[in-house]
């Protein structure tokens, strides 16, 4: 007996045993192979993975509020930064709340710092030096992102950004050492 035969005398008799049972008339089932759900949610899950979405999507996803909900793998600037206390810059720090970063000023927008350029103040002039250093020693710690909020600029054309690492605000962290406060809209005194 060949091997097609073999498989229609199989369907036969299932198909008689099927009447029999009273199931009438029954197709034996053929096999689909995976559902258009199964294959869209690979195809997502692959696409994310090779990062077809985009090298920016955890961060839209982080914009609407100060701290992502999870950490984000996709800090992926970088730069060593010295100091710039005067003039322009590329990649140096001017003070506890202002960089260069490749040729772009950029004030962090959620802390004020106190001043370094007229201080009003020696206390302020010292917590101000001690700021600016952190702040150095933070942006030269590892890759970072820069979120953008509310606004793009400020009054003085410096952009505004959120500094993050790892989903967490380098600037709540100079807050938490005391070297910073959080920006409530207007500057206050140091002295």
């Amino acid at each position: 007996m060949s091997r097609g035969s073999r498989k229609k005398r199989s369907e036969t008799v299932w198909l008689a045993e099927a009447r029999r049972a009273g199931r009438g008339r029954l197709q034996p089932r053929k096999s689909r192979g995976p559902s258009i759900a199964v294959l869209v949610i690979g195809g997502v899950l692959i696409g994310a993975a090779l990062g077809w979405f985009g090298p920016d999507l955890a961060q839209r996803f982080q914009r609407s509020g100060r701290e992502a909900a999870f950490p984000v793998a996709g800090d992926s600037l970088s730069a060593q930064f010295g100091f710039c206390h005067v003039g322009g810059g590329v990649n140096c720090v001017v003070d506890g709340d202002t960089f260069w970063f490749h040729g772009e000023k950029v004030q962090v927008m959620d802390i004020d710092a106190p001043e370094t350029h007229g201080p009003r103040c020696a206390e302020e002039a010292a917590l101000g030096a001690r700021a600016t250093q952190r702040l150095q020693q933070l942006m030269n710690a590892g890759p970072f992102s820069l979120e953008s909020g509310d606004r793009e600029t400020d009054r003085y054309g410096r952009a505004l950004r959120v500094v993050t690492r790892g989903g967490q605000s380098i600037g709540e962290m100079l807050v938490s050492e005391g070297l910073a406060r959080e920006w409530d809209g207007a500057r206050h005194p140091w002295c």
